[in-house]
């Protein structure tokens, strides 16, 4: 990887084999493997909050976000209807992001995730939440999130953690990482 360009782009029709294949190793193991036409789905209702990371000419990894009410998170099970977009809530909810098995510990996911927070303040949103699956919650947390464990995320499996942060918080952690890199 170190002398392969690295870059983040918009997902196009023809990543969706290999974003399928990575989201099932990342979630089959857990039983949260949701299947190539929901991700689509929920990619298709916010297009531009969902990326690839390009390492080389290979795809190595993708994160899927979109507009969703606070404490609200898609269903694993149904496809995404369009008409979460209809309101278009203040957060976003960053729904999977999966860096490829060889490539974890470069902090690959990190830029993904500082790539979406900017796009995230672009577009004006006020907080970005998620579900914490695997036990990812102290992850999370280490990158500001904050857990309410008053709301069980149904369907995420039983460590399911849903969490949140605003976006002032976000995007100054982004401009300190930027400015020391």
């Amino acid at each position: 990887m170190s002398g392969d360009k690295v870059r983040i782009r918009y997902i196009s029709d023809t990543d969706w084999d290999a974003i399928a294949a990575m989201e099932s190793r990342a979630y089959a193991q857990l039983g949260l493997s949701e299947g190539r036409a929901a991700l689509r789905s929920r990619a298709d209702v916010s297009p531009e909050t969902c990326f690839v990371l390009d390492v080389g000419s290979e795809i190595a990894g993708y994160v899927l976000a979109l507009p969703y009410p606070l404490f609200g998170y898609p269903d694993l099970e149904q496809a995404e209807e369009s008409l979460v977009s209809f309101h278009r809530p203040r957060n976003l909810h960053l729904h999977d992001i999966v860096v490829a098995e060889r490539l974890r510990g470069r902090r690959l996911g990190g830029r993904l995730h500082d790539h979406l927070i900017l796009a995230a303040a672009a577009r004006g949103f006020e907080r970005i939440s998620l579900v914490a699956v695997g036990g990812s919650e102290p992850f999370w947390s280490a990158h500001g999130y904050i857990a309410y464990p008053s709301i069980s995320p149904s369907g995420y499996g039983v460590n399911a953690v849903y969490m949140s942060r605003t976006m002032a918080e976000s995007t100054k952690r982004v401009d300190v990482r930027i400015s020391l890199s």
